[in-house]
């Protein structure tokens, strides 16, 4: 699972936006063989997501008439940047259809890891989270933000908390039968499954992470690297949580 930015890592002029992720996608490609598999997380460009800000028994009238989400041409979120567009792009490329939580993968597990993502708790059990990390699968990053680490929405499931704090966000969807108002239930994946007033705390599980010396760590052009086993820092990030999130 890779997370990049491709202007930290210094792929600018020529080489920025398109070029450079094209780039950097044949690079990873070439790295991991045709025995191997790329994932991302893309989102989905949703111009209507201010009506999540709503209260929920409004959203259904303030989506009522508006263009309907098409899960499987959908862009994605631009917040990612362009390597996750450029990823979904290619040929190839597998995207789940959930549009809260959508993933694109490409290679020989591709498939088994985009099939049957939930729709509900879509970083939950059976989510292309947790199959990364029960076949061994490795986190990727590349001059990411710190409080960049999907994994750890997977861990606030791990870890052992009562009442965390859930959410659900409302899309009108493009189905066969026509446009639907559907919604999405899952933990607060926006604000966090409990309060916490210090600094990001997927930010504070990745510092300690790091220091713990548990990563592969070295530089990709300008960017600092980091290679991370995707279900340790699943258990750490659970523990974590379990100890200071109470």
């Amino acid at each position: 699972m890779v997370h990049a930015s491709l202007r930290t890592i210094g792929l600018a002029g020529s080489h920025f936006g398109p070029g450079g992720a094209e780039m950097l996608l044949d690079v990873l490609e070439s790295v991991v063989g045709p025995a191997g598999t790329l994932m991302m997380v893309i989102g989905t460009d949703y111009a209507l997501d201010w009506v999540n800000r709503r209260p929920q028994a409004d959203r259904a009238a303030l989506l009522e008439g508006t263009d309907p989400i098409d899960l499987a041409a959908a862009a994605a979120n631009p917040e990612l940047g362009w390597l996750a567009e450029a990823f979904r792009q290619r040929p190839g490329t597998i995207v789940s259809h959930n549009p809260s939580g959508r993933f694109a993968a490409r290679g020989a597990r591709a498939e088994e890891l985009m099939h049957g993502h939930p729709w509900n708790d879509y970083y939950g059990a059976g989510s292309p989270l947790h199959k990364l990390c029960e076949q061994g699968g490795s986190i990727l990053r590349l001059g990411a933000d710190r409080d960049t680490v999907t994994a750890l929405h997977y861990a606030e499931y791990v870890a052992r908390l009562p009442d965390k704090r859930r959410t659900r966000w409302d899309y009108r969807i493009a189905t066969p039968a026509g446009p639907r108002h559907l919604w999405v239930e899952c933990l607060d994946d926006d604000g966090g499954i409990r309060s916490w007033q210090d600094e990001d705390y997927f930010a504070v599980i990745l510092k300690k992470y790091l220091s713990s010396g548990r990563a592969r760590m070295g530089w990709v052009g300008e960017a600092p690297a980091e290679l991370i086993e995707a279900a340790d820092i699943v258990r750490f990030g659970a523990k974590w949580m379990e100890d200071n999130l109470r």
